[in-house]
């Protein structure tokens, strides 16, 4: 069956944390829109840090951020959201407090951390967006519409340990999990790429058997289990590997690329 919705990750996958997209990836893309697949983007970065990239892809299609929290047009038109709940946020930001741990969240597509420190510096240096520091209370006040919270560790170790943690005190409301060796994604529970790339086949008519999906990182799992076809990086870990169809080159090799000829224009 012919791919008909190419559906991928951007770090690690599409291009290098904090670089730009090279242009053998590019090519690919534009090769493909050209062939009539539809292209999309699903990451757990912000809106505001995802369009730039889609517009200079040439990407005229929703995309899927905040690990699918949010489904939202190059044009501005919200197709689908998932916020978590108000007074959840405001239990989540005083359990980082008591813990000292470093929690950033996500309210109208902005950033907000109650101090600014070297993890914040990392972050916004990553996804080239700027946050405001806004103190424990302004995060509790800032409780509405928040796609998702972002927990930093220092170490893969710790960053199991306070899933496990966030799971316990919060597990029957909210879904926390890695995308990397250190941070802990946290959005509303049931939301993940994986039903972002449903929402967004229903809506273009697409059959999810029709569906490709390219990723690297432990949040895209629950998308590659779900499309038609996936694809893992050959950078990805072999938990990652081990539930695709198939498995690419590297994110430095231009993996992305070689994925789109061999599997979907040949």
């Amino acid at each position: 069956m012919s791919i008909k919705l190419f559906v991928t990750d951007l770090d690690g996958t599409l291009l290098p944390t904090g670089q730009e997209v090279s242009n053998k990836n590019k090519c690919a893309v534009h090769d493909m829109i050209n062939a009539g697949v539809t292209f999309t983007i699903a990451t757990g970065r912000m809106y505001q840090s995802t369009l730039p990239i889609a517009k200079n892809l040439g990407v005229d299609v929703p995309l899927i951020t905040y690990n699918g929290a949010l489904i939202k047009s190059t044009s501005g038109e919200i197709i689908y959201s998932a916020y978590i709940d108000s007074e959840v946020v405001k239990q989540i930001a005083d359990f980082c407090k008591q813990n000292n741990w470093h929690v950033q969240s996500y309210q109208d597509d902005n950033l907000y951390y109650p101090k600014y420190n070297e993890l914040a510096e990392m972050y916004e240096k990553a996804v080239n967006v700027k946050g405001k520091a806004v103190d424990w209370q302004g995060i509790c006040n800032l409780n509405q519409d928040v796609t998702k919270m972002l927990v930093i560790a220092n170490d893969k170790t710790e960053t199991d340990k306070r899933i496990d943690m966030l799971k316990n005190k919060f597990g029957d409301k909210i879904d926390a999990f890695k995308s990397n060796a250190t941070y802990i994604e946290i959005t509303r529970q049931g939301v993940s790429k994986a039903s972002g790339i449903k929402i967004l086949a229903d809506k273009l008519n697409i059959n999810i058997s029709e569906v490709l999906a390219i990723g690297d990182s432990y949040n895209d799992v629950p998308m590659l289990k779900t499309a038609g076809v996936s694809v893992a990086m050959g950078n990805a870990s072999e938990d990652v590997k081990s539930i695709c169809t198939h498995v690419t080159g590297d994110c430095i090799d231009d993996g992305f690329a070689q994925a789109v000829y061999k599997y979907v224009i040949n």
